[in-house]
C-alpha cells in the first residue's frame, strides 16, 4: 500500500463515484485529504463522511477563480491535489448549443485550470503531485459527445503543458483515462452492458494513488488508460 502518512492531499469531486473510492483509498494509507465540495454538508452516501482526516469545505465552486484561490491560500502545505470533478452530456454537433459547450468546458476545463494553478502555486519550492482525470473519450473519441470530448481533451492538453512547465520544480503532473466506470449510476443507465468489462473505481483509485504518492518519482505528462477490459 502507498504510505501516505503526515501527508495533505486535495481531491475535489471526492461526493462522486470515483471520488469516494479515492478519498476511502487516501484515508487508508495516512492522508490528510481536503475536500472542497458544492455541496453543504458530505451527503449521508460517502465513504469518508465524519473520517477524523477527512476535511470537508463545503459550498465551494470550482470554476469559480476567487474561490479556488482562497481555498488553496488557506490550506497547509500539500503533497498531491487529485482533480475529479466534472461533468458529462451527450448531444450530436448540431444539437449542441454554445450554452451547453461552454458548460462542459466550464465544470471539466476550466474547474481543472483552476485548480492545477493554484496547485502549482502551493507546491513550488517543496514539489509535489497533481493528477486530473480526463477520460478514454478525449483520445478515442465517439460520436455525439462534441462539447465532452473537446472539453476533456483540454484537459488532456492541460496536463501535459503544465507538465512540462513545472518539470524544474519537482511536481509531477499526470492524467489517467477512464472508459465507463462501474458505478452504481452506470449501471442503472446501462443495465444490459457487460458490467464485468468496466473498471472498478478501486482499482481506478489505486493507479490515482501511485501517481500522487513520492513513489512516482519519474512519470510525469503521462496519459494513463484505465479502461478494464471493455
Amino acid at each position: 500500500m502507498t504510505d501516505f502518512t503526515g501527508s495533505h492531499v486535495v481531491v475535489t469531486g471526492g461526493t462522486g463515484g470515483l471520488g469516494g473510492a479515492v478519498v476511502a483509498r487516501l484515508l487508508e494509507g495516512g492522508a490528510t485529504c481536503h475536500l472542497p465540495m458544492m455541496e453543504a454538508a458530505p451527503p449521508a452516501h460517502v465513504p469518508w463522511r465524519g473520517h477524523e482526516r477527512a476535511r470537508p469545505a463545503p459550498s465551494v465552486v470550482l470554476s469559480d477563480e476567487a474561490a479556488v484561490t482562497a481555498f488553496y491560500a488557506a490550506l497547509p502545505p500539500i503533497a498531491a491535489s487529485i482533480h475529479l470533478v466534472g461533468g458529462f452530456a451527450m448531444a450530436p454537433l448540431v444539437d449542441t448549443s454554445l450554452a451547453a459547450f461552454e458548460a462542459q468546458h466550464q465544470i471539466n476545463t476550466v474547474t481543472c485550470f483552476l485548480c492545477c494553478r493554484e496547485a502549482v502555486r502551493a507546491m513550488r519550492g517543496r514539489g509535489g503531485r497533481i493528477v486530473n482525470v480526463a477520460t478514454r473519450s478525449a483520445v478515442q473519441p465517439p460520436p455525439g459527445q462534441i462539447a465532452y470530448v473537446t472539453a476533456k481533451a483540454a484537459v488532456v492538453g492541460l496536463t501535459q503543458a503544465i507538465a512540462a512547465e513545472v518539470k524544474a520544480d519537482d511536481i509531477l503532473v499526470n492524467a489517467v483515462l477512464p472508459s465507463i466506470i462501474d458505478t452504481p449510476a452506470n449501471r442503472a443507465a446501462m443495465p444490459d452492458a457487460d458490467h464485468a468489462a468496466w473498471p472498478k473505481a478501486a482499482q481506478i483509485a489505486d493507479a490515482i494513488a501511485w501517481l500522487a504518492s513520492p513513489g512516482n518519482a519519474l512519470t510525469s505528462g503521462a496519459l494513463v488508460p484505465v479502461y478494464g477490459r471493455g
